[in-house]
């Protein structure tokens, strides 16, 4: 408990401030995650990270990554979707280039990834640049909430498992509880801090973000679970590694884009 303290405080100390500053210092910084959280999937899966599959499957998260400013400088017929394709197209040449040691199956592995954990950190940066850091603290705060209050709800009174097969120690009554600690956070946030929509409108969203960070930890979980690991890393000593702590936000953070949060400031 001790090491995950210090390691909370220290990692907070770093990121708060990126996410103050926001602009460049952030833009890089999910760009380091993103390559980051894509070698644990390689290293989960076994796979060597010092290799042309990797080296191919960092470029093709970078491409989805980053701003699209930073793909202004392309010719007027080529778009970010044509030369994430690119890298797609690379990936299956890897197979013949090694003869199948890196097969059809990890590329599409590794293409799915790309679209995963690179849109989820595009809107990261998005978020934060585009729609504010109110707004970026506003679904932040509904994930963090939401897990927090799961786990004491849950610790107190549960009794019926969620989804025993994916993550044992998740129960209902931990599930329902965080929503509404979740719930009552946002209607308070909400009071100092209104978004675009109207009160009842983002309370409606807020219990959507809730609900779909739940779901991003179990997809977390099913992974995990599937490769027969405890953490997807260990960069974060008493955490795991970033995909454990960003798991609820690769699936929250474009929410937010698709509810017209980001697109609408």
């Amino acid at each position: 408990m001790k090491q995950r303290i210090i390691t909370a405080i220290v990692a907070l100390a770093i990121f708060i401030p990126i996410l103050i500053l926001g602009g460049v210092w952030l833009e890089v910084a999910a760009a380091v995650l993103a390559v980051i959280a894509m070698s644990e999937i390689f290293i989960m899966r076994k796979r060597i990270i010092v290799s042309s599959s990797f080296f191919v499957s960092a470029i093709g998260v970078l491409l989805v990554t980053f701003p699209d400013s930073y793909f202004r400088w392309l010719p007027s017929f080529i778009s970010r979707l044509d030369l994430i394709y690119i890298a797609v197209a690379a990936l299956l040449l890897v197979t013949v280039a090694t003869k199948n040691r890196t097969t059809y199956d990890d590329a599409a592995i590794s293409a799915l990834s790309i679209f995963y954990i690179g849109t989820g950190f595009h809107n990261l940066i998005a978020v934060r640049n585009d729609a504010g850091l109110d707004t970026l603290l506003f679904a932040l705060i509904i994930v963090w909430l939401t897990d927090s209050g799961a786990y004491f709800v849950g610790r107190a009174m549960g009794k019926h498992k969620l989804w025993p097969a994916i993550s044992p120690n998740k129960t209902w009554e931990g599930s329902i509880g965080g929503n509404v600690v979740a719930l009552i956070f946002a209607a308070i946030y909400l009071q100092f801090f209104p978004q675009m929509y109207s009160f009842w409108p983002m309370m409606g969203i807020a219990l959507v973000l809730s609900v779909f960070g739940q779901l991003g930890d179990l997809i977390e979980s099913a992974l995990k679970r599937y490769y027969g690991v405890k953490d997807s890393g260990k960069i974060l000593p008493g955490h795991g590694g970033i995909l454990d702590r960003f798991d609820s936000l690769l699936l929250v953070l474009p929410l937010v884009h698709l509810f017209g949060l980001i697109s609408l400031h």
